[in-house]
């Protein structure tokens, strides 16, 4: 974590660097480093949330790209890898059934909408996870669609949060 005064005073580059883990969407990435100084934490927080009410299908595609499926441990070294498995943390992997029914639903879930499940896993069990991702089966495209977007917008900023502190 980096203090925001740190996080104003970086070059651009290294702005950036720590900023792309929070979401695959570079558009998002260089409006937050452009917008730079921010006077406070809530000033960068609310340009970020502003920055991505932006986002559309294009946007989700992209950073669905860089996102593992719930219930499968993010494999690599990535800084998004490492995000993900901690995001997933509440996912017991050794509960062969959970297991099993979230690969299910994952697959249900991608014939259906032809992409990932997305969700915000923090602080969410692995049953409350598998009972959304049902849910969620029941959508329409266009209320699945917000629904994922909505999701990408909690996940990224959460991971804004836990990299820059006031």
């Amino acid at each position: 974590m980096i203090a925001l005064k740190r996080f104003n005073q970086l070059d651009s580059g290294e702005a950036t660097a720590l900023l792309q883990p929070c979401v695959a969407i570079p558009a998002w990435t260089a409006a937050l480093v452009q917008g730079r100084p921010y006077a406070d934490l809530p000033a960068l927080l609310s340009a970020a949330r502003e920055a991505a009410q932006a986002w559309g299908e294009a946007e989700l595609a992209q950073a669905l790209s860089a996102h593992p499926r719930i219930g499968e441990k993010p494999v690599g070294q990535q800084t998004h890898a490492a995000l993900s498995r901690q995001e997933q943390g509440a996912v017991d992997a050794s509960d062969a059934r959970l297991a099993q029914a979230l690969r299910e639903g994952n697959a249900r879930y991608e014939a259906r909408f032809d992409r990932i499940f997305l969700i915000r896993a923090k602080g969410r069990s692995g049953e409350a996870i598998l009972a959304a991702l049902e849910q969620r089966l029941k959508n329409s495209d266009a209320q699945e669609s917000a629904e994922s977007l909505a999701q990408l917008r909690e996940i990224t900023l959460l991971r804004l949060e836990g990299a820059i502190s006031e």
